[in-house]
């Protein structure tokens, strides 16, 4: 196969470690007291997890979930400075919300109440052991109904390092669409760094829509990081819409090559770097100093729910910890693979201090 990614001797040899923010000249902000590491927002919803089919009945287990939240708590577990905000109704699974985020030592005096609108629901349906369905229950809710204003005002009370970004909050409704595009206005006002994760949820917007805001915002992203499937649509052309058509490598050659002719154009356009999530193939980062592989972690699965949003914390941590792109994707499928080996969204997120209990031999006790 052509093109291949460097192994991970190849870039550590002799090389020097590039400062975050580097390729895209834009330097990472320095940490200051009372000013986030980062900042995140979306809907975060009450989430009820069943141990079979719906029909049928049973118990379910009551939690929360929502990307962007994952992202934030996946992030405090490891000692970093998180913002939250978003939207959550006037009622006891909003309270749940707030309760847990604050609990996790994420930051959320940002967030709004809403007294007109519910919290959002989320339904898991475990179907088959590597097959669980997922269902919504937001539209109207509290956090479709985000608004510019309070991201205005969370962003601006204290500017982060780092903006995060979905593409999941621009899916829910026009008035969130216009919070996620006044966070990059600030960004780009105060010098976060912007990092998009492209999460397109199919059963919330079409490809069309996706591709036509995701366009939009591709000038002002520093990091993108988007599954293999998902990278054309930040292309023009590649979502279907206007744009010129997207020239991609026949469908015979390998999923690498795909990923690789689109993370360049995407290099070209400005992104800074391209992260691209492998699932059980682990992730490679694509930068103006070439590609870099990293495997996935060898670990028992049981839930794979919240793995892309632990991945990304992950590697969020690590450009903010100064790592370059080997230390980043080192991390980043570290904790995706604590993701993937505990249920939950977000429940089984390591800890700095539990990052290397994946190099213990099977049957260790930690004392």
């Amino acid at each position: 196969m052509t093109g291949q990614p460097t192994t991970a001797g190849d870039e550590d040899r002799g090389a020097t470690a590039p400062r975050p923010g580097a390729a895209t000249g834009r330097p990472l902000l320095p940490g200051q007291p009372g000013r986030p590491d980062v900042f995140t927002f979306g809907e975060t919803m009450v989430a009820l997890r069943g141990s079979g089919p719906l029909k049928l009945g049973g118990t379910m287990n009551v939690s929360i979930a929502g990307a962007e939240s994952n992202v934030a708590i996946g992030l405090a577990r490891l000692g970093h400075q998180v913002h939250w905000a978003g939207a959550v109704g006037e009622d006891e699974a909003g309270q749940l919300v707030l309760r847990t985020l604050r609990a996790e030592g994420v930051e959320i005096s940002g967030a709004a109440t809403d007294p007109g609108a519910p919290t959002g629901l989320l339904l898991f349906e475990p179907r088959l052991p590597e097959v669980t369905r997922v269902h919504y229950y937001r539209a109207g809710s509290a956090g479709s109904r985000l608004t510019a204003e309070v991201i205005q005002r969370a962003f601006s009370s204290a500017p982060p390092r780092v903006l995060h970004l979905t593409g999941i909050t621009p899916s829910l409704s026009p008035t969130a669409r216009s919070a996620a595009r006044c966070a990059l206005q600030l960004a780009r006002k105060h010098g976060s760094l912007v990092c998009l994760d492209v999460n397109f949820r199919a059963r919330l917007w079409t490809a069309e829509e996706a591709a036509e805001v995701l366009r939009e915002w591709i000038p002002a992203v520093d990091v993108l990081i988007a599954s293999d499937d998902e990278l054309p649509l930040c292309l023009p052309g590649g979502g279907c819409g206007e744009g010129p058509p997207l020239s991609l490598p026949p469908q015979e050659v390998a999923a690498y090559d795909a990923a690789a002719t689109v993370a360049a154009l995407l290099l070209d356009q400005g992104v800074g770097e391209v992260v691209v999530k492998l699932g059980a193939e682990g992730a490679t980062a694509f930068t103006h100093s070439g590609p870099l592989h990293r495997p996935a972690k060898t670990v028992r699965a049981v839930d794979a729910v919240g793995a892309g949003d632990a991945f990304v914390a992950g590697y969020l941590s690590a450009l903010l910890d100064g790592e370059g792109p080997a230390g980043r994707l080192e991390r980043a499928v570290t904790t995706g693979a604590f993701a993937v080996a505990s249920p939950g969204d977000w429940e089984g997120a390591p800890t700095r201090s539990e990052l290397g209990m994946l190099g213990a031999p099977p049957g260790t006790v930690v004392r």
